[in-house]
């Protein structure tokens, strides 16, 4: 996909990588979180901001996965800051456990990246009896958040540096249910679509940045919350559709971006000094850029938060 890339306004384009987008930034000083990292742009991910100089937590549900990549990133930068923590996004119960040792850990929080996701899986629930899209890609990413932000705001305040949280969307978002959510029936096997399923947890995704986005201008914190879209890229979210993955591998190569393509809007959206003060936006190829109606719809955003509460209680 590449060779197709048009640079946009901030001079990066969907040809960019992870590390020129980030290239000679110094992120020392700064801790971020990377869910999902043990894999594909979440591991690249980790890598430049730690090829940069950030502090990061590979937050993973596979530990042994997750130590083989911290060592990976050891060998290639001996001065990279990792950790590994056990989190596991289809379990409420793992999500509050690592807040909690994470809380107490006393790491500051700069950078939040909710990157983890599931792609079009066949219809599943969670170990809370959630819709297993709807509770990975989003809902267990709406509870790590809140129970993070405390220390967010902290960090915030005492280091006079912004903080920002970054949500891994899709351009899928524009593709859900009828309504955008299926608020009466997130959990039904009725009118399940694995691909609308998909799409409905990153219009999720989406809206949550945005509402946070608004309760933070409400409070005056300095702290951004922003979505975006990586762009299509063959990793292993093609799992559950072997003729999607098929044609990622062959066709697809010309027309999908490499894991460092991949990675490069979130690590722009995560350091630039282009992005300083800017929140509630949709980013695809390290640029602002429009989301569908459903994404820009604000009452949608806090009925969505409203819904979402009673479902991550205690």
């Amino acid at each position: 996909m590449g060779f197709f890339g048009k640079k946009g306004s901030s001079g990066f384009s969907s040809s960019s990588t992870a590390e020129e987008v980030t290239e000679g930034i110094d992120g020392n000083g700064l801790t971020a979180i990377v869910t999902g990292s043990s894999s594909g742009i979440g591991t690249e991910t980790a890598r430049v901001l730690a090829l940069r100089g950030v502090h990061v937590v590979m937050a993973v549900r596979n530990v042994d996965s997750g130590n083989k990549v911290r060592e990976e990133i050891l060998k290639e930068i001996p001065s990279a800051k990792v950790e590994v923590m056990e989190l596991d996004l289809s379990s409420m119960s793992s999500v509050r456990e690592f807040a909690s040792k994470y809380n107490s850990s006393g790491f500051p929080l700069n950078i939040l990246i909710n990157n983890a996701g599931i792609m079009a899986s066949p219809y599943m629930l969670s170990k809370d009896n959630i819709e297993l899209q709807f509770a990975t890609n989003y809902l267990s990413h709406f509870l790590l958040t809140n129970l993070l932000l405390d220390n967010m705001k902290n960090t915030a305040r005492e280091s006079n540096r912004e903080g920002r949280i970054v949500n891994l969307s899709s351009s899928a978002h524009r593709h859900p249910f009828p309504g955008g959510i299926r608020f009466d029936s997130i959990n039904d096997e009725a009118g399940y679509g694995s691909i609308k399923a998909y799409g409905q947890s990153k219009l999720a995704t989406l809206l949550h940045a945005n509402e946070l986005a608004r309760r933070f201008k409400e409070e005056g914190l300095n702290i951004t919350a922003n979505s975006l879209h990586p762009g299509g890229i063959h990793t292993n979210l093609f799992r559950y559709h072997t003729i999607l993955s098929g044609f990622a591998s062959t066709v697809g190569r010309f027309m999908f971006k490499t894991v460092p393509q991949g990675a490069a809007t979130t690590c722009y959206v995560a350091l630039h000094p282009q992005v300083n003060g800017v929140s509630g936006k949709y980013f695809e190829d390290c640029n602002i850029s429009k989301s569908s109606a459903y994404g820009q719809d604000a009452d949608l955003a806090k009925k969505l938060w409203e819904f979402s509460l009673p479902l991550t209680s205690p």
